[in-house]
């Protein structure tokens, strides 16, 4: 069975025609080709069928939305794909937060990032899946949680990923990367561990310091709330491998990368209006979240002060730790994105 891609429902397309870029030459899979599983809407696929020997495999639209199941170590994994309204081939990669979700990235429900690119010339590739992983390659499966896989989300975003979607036309070395929270420190980890892959970087309300005193802890908790994951199983403490993943001690390998970087205060602003107990708790847990991501973020402008590397940040006056501020945040960074591909 051919891994690949479908196209999502038309209603997902308002007023927009799919048009191909051009047939794509390479062959994915020795023998027969086949055609591609669809996955949209949650529907069964009918039966793949043989595809002529001269046809295509994959082919990429201008503009449209597609969903694409990608195989990689851990598995199958799906991606939301919205292609480059012009059939470009520059990408900006979009990470989860810590409680990523296994149907959809929300970036594209709980955003409108869909609709803030659907005009440029950047696919957008939203991985889904990847709950408290950090989107690191992990030394064992989570031992509290009945894991069956190990994680090794860096080994696909950084290999099995643009491989696969070089088959589309997507290059493999102009692309950016942003993410939130947990994702906003994993965006700076893949720039800065793959500078040929990506030329720009965004961390919204991300870890940046996770070395310092009681950030380990923290992280435990936290991944232990999200899905039961142990953070032992992701990398030993202060072991080369945890602190490859700390922006703090990696910040050297960021020079010369264009970066958005921004922390909110934590105060409630225009988003935050609860309106029951439970809308209180959870406003006050993203108040202590993003505090606590300040404190990180501070940190980390002043290690890249004293290393001469410079980054745009933005600290808002008020904002949580919730999507509708990571939401102007990537507005605000689109330029930068579009100017760093050449995507406009």
């Amino acid at each position: 069975m051919r891994f690949g891609r479908a196209a999502a429902p038309k209603s997902t397309q308002p007023g927009r025609r799919s048009e191909p870029r051009g047939w794509r030459n390479r062959i994915l899979a020795v023998g027969a080709a086949t055609l591609a599983l669809p996955i949209a809407a949650g529907v069964a696929a009918p039966t793949a069928v043989a595809a002529p020997i001269t046809a295509p495999v994959l082919r990429a639209p201008a503009g449209g939305y597609e969903e694409l199941m990608v195989p990689s170590a851990m598995g199958p994994i799906k991606v939301q794909v919205q292609w480059a309204s012009r059939g470009g081939s520059a990408a900006l990669y979009l990470l989860d937060g810590l409680r990523a979700r296994d149907d959809r990235n929300a970036w594209s429900f709980e955003t409108n990032a869909i609709e803030q690119f659907k005009n440029d010339n950047i696919t957008l590739v939203m991985p889904v899946g990847g709950q408290s992983s950090f989107y690191t390659d992990w030394v064992s499966p989570s031992n509290t949680n009945g894991q069956k896989t190990t994680y090794k989300w860096e080994t696909f975003l950084s290999k099995e990923l643009p491989n696969f979607l070089a088959n589309y036309g997507v290059s493999k070395t102009n692309n950016a990367i942003a993410g939130l929270s947990m994702g906003g420190s994993a965006a700076l980890a893949m720039a800065a561990y793959h500078r040929d892959q990506f030329k720009y970087a965004a961390s919204y309300s991300g870890y940046l310091n996770i070395s310092a005193p009681g950030m380990r802890e923290a992280i435990r908790v936290a991944m232990l709330d999200a899905g039961r994951y142990n953070v032992d199983s992701m990398a030993a403490p202060w072991s080369p491998a945890w602190l490859r993943m700390d922006p703090f001690v990696f910040a050297p390998q960021l020079k010369g990368l264009p970066m958005y970087i921004s922390a909110a205060s934590g105060l409630p602003g225009q988003f935050d209006r609860p309106a029951s107990p439970v809308g209180v708790f959870n406003t006050g847990t993203a108040m202590g979240l993003e505090a606590l991501s300040l404190v990180n973020t501070r940190a980390f402008q002043a290690r890249l002060k004293t290393l001469s590397i410079p980054a745009f940040f933005d600290f808002p006056a008020s904002g949580t730790h919730s999507w509708k501020y990571w939401e102007g945040q990537l507005f605000n960074s689109r330029k930068g994105i579009l100017d760093a591909t050449g995507a406009w």
